[in-house]
């Protein structure tokens, strides 16, 4: 066979859909899961993951007084939603607290403010946020800070990505890098 033949089978083979599928920086998931349906308290009231349909929505379970990986995540989401720009608008972002002792719904409206004014903040009763966490995997743990800082909590450092229809397709580390992130939701917002 000469080049000319192999480059005619290249291109049909490409033509034919031989491409390779897109690699998702996050891990994902095999058979996406429904969210929960269950309501935590926003400054507005009520709002369940549900609420979001018809948007890619990120979950994050995390506190406002944490002092490095939660402002860290939010941060990162602030720019992939600034980078989508006019598309920004069909991403969505929620934190939900692991603290709702200090975080009630109004303290965390003001801090998801200083990331972006249209992230939502969600608090409620512990049984209720370990019922939401649950098919997340979530853990969390409240142990002794400084004088300064009061309590601190571990938890679950990873958050996730629901498609448009609230069901969780893609889970993602902390470190997971912000192009990274960007580029997946670009692919699911041009492709989806």
């Amino acid at each position: 066979m000469n080049w000319t033949k192999w480059g005619v089978l290249i291109f049909l083979c490409w033509l034919v859909g031989c491409q390779r599928p897109y690699q998702f920086a996050g891990t994902l998931l095999p058979m996406p899961q429904p969210a929960p349906d269950i309501a935590l308290e926003s400054v507005n009231g009520p709002v369940s993951l549900h609420d979001f349909a018809g948007q890619y929505t990120f979950v994050y379970f995390g506190y406002r007084f944490c002092p490095d990986v939660c402002p860290v995540t939010m941060g990162k989401l602030k720019q992939v939603k600034a980078d989508l720009g006019n598309r920004g608008d069909e991403m969505a972002v929620v934190m939900i607290t692991v603290d709702p002792e200090r975080d009630t719904p109004e303290a965390l409206a003001e801090y998801m403010g200083y990331f972006d004014d249209s992230f939502v903040g969600l608090s409620g009763d512990p049984e209720a946020i370990d019922a939401v966490g649950k098919p997340f995997g979530l853990y969390y743990y409240q142990h002794e800070g400084s004088a300064a800082s009061g309590y601190l909590i571990d938890h679950t450092a990873r958050f996730f990505l629901l498609d448009r229809e609230g069901n969780v397709i893609l889970s993602y580390a902390h470190e997971t890098p912000l192009d990274d992130l960007f580029r997946d939701v670009e692919y699911l917002i041009k492709t989806q």
